[in-house]
């Protein structure tokens, strides 16, 4: 069992506490799952999801609007984590796939989140493009004003639930004017005539990705999601509230792989001995439980200070994010080379956390971009 000490800090009310015991025993009961065929175990996780109730967390509801628990969020995908990656990234995209609707939609657009919170349809982002993915403010989709429509042609590219989604929120470049203040985003069904999924995409930890091509896609001016050029505003308050949930995600499995290097090191014995004996492995025990309890922390503390009303938490955000993954990137090799021969066992659990852990550290703002936004966060603050 994972140390789950940390939620007797005061980061968290009771009612997360009871939260994360009831979630704890429906993964132990519920997950893993089989993921031979990625595509139907999504749409499998997504449906048990919702009949859980789990999915209620992931967006606002429609009949008593109230602002996401982030720390809810973030508990969840420790949690669901630690037992099943895919199961994590089902909930995860539910909720970023419905962010911009959740935090800006109106009451039609809201109709979606009866459907995704209920794990009836799946929701997808897309943002990203083949020529700008981190530099949002660069993209070419166009969405263009005709009449009472708006006819949207170009690219999305690493659409996480591409090809399975049932509802995709789209940025385009409405021309407001340059760069970032001309962007507008859109609710568009999958099923709208000439939305293509033009290739799935193939990764080392299989998810459902895809490119998606607009070829000419016409929707209503009702499906604008905002003002004409707030997109990208939206966009980055979205992140910002969904940013830290990825540093969740790499805290649980950062806390799966210590638990099970703390298990084999504990059983496989070396000259005689535990393997746990030895200085060296009990250095890097050590350094492991560091790692897991300092990202612990920012994540939580950039999930309190949002709770708590702050309306912008892109420095705590970024470094949660940012430190999260870049840790559990080592404890997970710290957790291989400990496995031996195992770790890089193919259908290993800590194999499989090796190949899950390392699209985190690229998607949502690479390391890199990370380390921009905390240095500017900071000048700023300091000006």
């Amino acid at each position: 069992m994972a140390d789950r000490s940390f939620l007797d800090w005061p980061f968290f009310e009771d009612r997360h506490r009871d939260y994360a015991e009831q979630l704890e025993a429906w993964c132990r009961e519920n997950l893993p799952i089989d993921h031979s065929d990625t595509d139907a175990a999504c749409r499998r996780l997504v449906d048990m999801l919702g009949a859980g109730g789990w999915l209620l967390a992931t967006a606002v509801d429609s009949d008593t609007p109230a602002p996401l628990d982030v720390r809810t969020l973030c508990i969840t995908r420790e949690t669901l984590a630690r037992h099943d990656g895919l199961a994590d990234f089902a909930f995860a995209m539910q909720g970023l796939g419905t962010g911009t609707i959740s935090l800006f939609g109106d009451a039609g657009h809201r109709e979606w989140l009866r459907k995704t919170r209920a794990g009836k349809a799946i929701s997808a982002f897309a943002l990203s493009e083949p020529r700008s993915g981190s530099d949002v403010a660069n993209m070419d989709m166009a969405a263009l004003r005709d009449g009472d429509d708006y006819v949207l042609s170009g690219e999305k590219t690493w659409i996480s639930n591409g090809g399975i989604a049932d509802v995709y929120t789209v940025f385009a470049r409405t021309g407001e004017a340059p760069g970032a203040k001309g962007i507008s985003a859109f609710v568009v069904a999958a099923d709208t005539p000439g939305l293509e999924i033009a290739e799935r995409i193939d990764v080392i930890a299989p998810h459902p990705l895809a490119r998606l091509r607009f070829n000419d896609v016409r929707v209503p001016a009702s499906a604008l999601i905002g003002k004409p050029g707030e997109g990208f505003r939206i966009a980055m308050s979205v992140l910002d509230v969904f940013r830290s949930t990825v540093g969740a995600a790499a805290l649980g499995f950062a806390r799966r792989a210590l638990e099970e290097s703390i298990k084999r090191t504990g059983e496989r014995t070396l000259f005689g001995a535990p393997l746990f004996d030895l200085q060296m492995v009990q250095g890097h025990i050590a350094d492991m439980a560091l790692d897991v309890d300092a990202a612990a922390l920012l994540v939580y503390r950039a999930a309190w200070t949002k709770d708590m009303g702050a309306p912008r938490v892109t420095r705590e955000a970024a470094m949660a994010k940012l430190y999260a993954t870049d840790r559990a990137q080592s404890v997970i090799d710290k957790a291989v080379q400990l496995h031996g021969g195992d770790g890089v066992r193919h259908g290993h659990i800590v194999e499989s956390l090796y190949r899950e852990i390392r699209a985190l550290r690229i998607y949502e703002g690479a390391s890199d971009v990370q380390k921009v936004v905390i240095a500017r966060q900071v000048m700023g603050a300091g000006a």
